[in-house]
């Protein structure tokens, strides 16, 4: 199971308590999953289609809990690019379509005519609780998440552009969280890739345990990444400490090939010979090696003194 189902499964276990939010949710998901059909007479029906068994059985009872309508319920072949089955809730003319559509803020009436808005009904969100319904009505019907082991990205497929930016509104309503919107084809994609954004957000629809799964994700991945930023340093430190000894251990031959370590002083002579027997050594480590033993910055100053020796060589 993906994780993003696993986040539509959970969210599909939320029951809204109030009226005003159990309408919000609806007219979210309707406005994604929903199409509208004529039904004769200048009447309407109304098909919801998904790919989640849970989310289907989960409108179902809230359809019927808001406006005390039994939808009906089939069982359809997944689209090409699915796997799978589809599922299919219908609210034909008997079951008050109409009257549905124009609560949810869907259909509604210009001069005498009635038009299918293509926006987010304001009256519908005008309470933070309704904005977070709404949210999730929407991510239920059209919304993804990636796999946090894999990369930071939720998006919500919209139908236009209207519904994009006025999504996106309604999401920067909340503090500190926003979303950018990119053509997809004939879609529009709000989306956000910000891993705080995405906790947020999952948090704001209730996803909570969906939010502990993906914190848990975020940590694990953070330490992995300090781990090999820590270790690419000291690899990075390994490797000059080793290329400095080579040069050292280089400078010391050259003078020890024309007979002239006698020429350096004892304590210049102790270094070198330190040096050549002990290649690996970190200049901290040569240093507790003599007699006495020495800081760093002293055997730095003295290292200095050998090279630059053999450089007038």
């Amino acid at each position: 199971m993906s994780f993003s189902t696993e986040i539509k499964n959970e969210l599909a276990r939320i029951m809204p308590e109030k009226e005003c939010c159990q309408l919000a949710e609806i007219a979210g998901f309707l406005r994604v999953s929903g199409s509208i059909r004529l039904a004769g007479g200048g009447k309407f029906r109304v098909v919801i289609t998904t790919d989640n068994p849970a989310v289907a059985r989960h409108y179902k009872k809230l359809i019927k809990e808001y406006f005390q309508v039994e939808t009906e319920l089939s069982i359809g072949e997944a689209s090409a690019l699915r796997k799978g089955h589809s599922y299919i809730l219908t609210i034909g003319p008997e079951m008050r379509s109409e009257s549905i559509l124009r609560e949810t803020g869907i259909l509604m009436i210009r001069q005498g005519k009635n038009y299918i808005s293509d926006g987010i009904y304001d009256g519908i969100i005008r309470t933070k609780c309704c904005r977070k319904a709404y949210m999730r009505g929407m991510f239920l019907g059209t919304g993804t998440i990636s796999d946090p082991l894999k990369s930071y990205h939720l998006e919500y497929v919209c139908d236009s552009e209207v519904l994009a930016k006025d999504l996106r509104h309604l999401i920067r309503t909340f503090d500190d969280l926003s979303a950018k919107i990119v053509p997809r084809k004939d879609k529009f994609i709000v989306y956000m890739k910000n891993s705080q954004y995405i906790s947020d957000t999952l948090a704001i629809m209730g996803a909570h345990s969906g939010v502990l799964q993906f914190e848990d994700v975020k940590i694990q991945k953070g330490l992995v990444s300090e781990a090999v930023r820590i270790t690419n340093c000291d690899n990075a430190n390994t490797d000059r400490t080793l290329d400095a000894s080579q040069r050292q251990v280089e400078a010391i031959k050259k003078i020890q090939a024309i007979g002239g370590l006698d020429s350096l002083s004892e304590k210049l002579r102790e270094l070198a010979l330190l040096r050549l027997y002990n290649p690996e050594a970190s200049l901290t480590q040569l240093g507790e090696m003599m007699s006495p033993p020495l800081k760093k910055s002293g055997v730095n100053n003295r290292m200095k003194r050998i090279l630059d020796f053999a450089a007038r060589l």
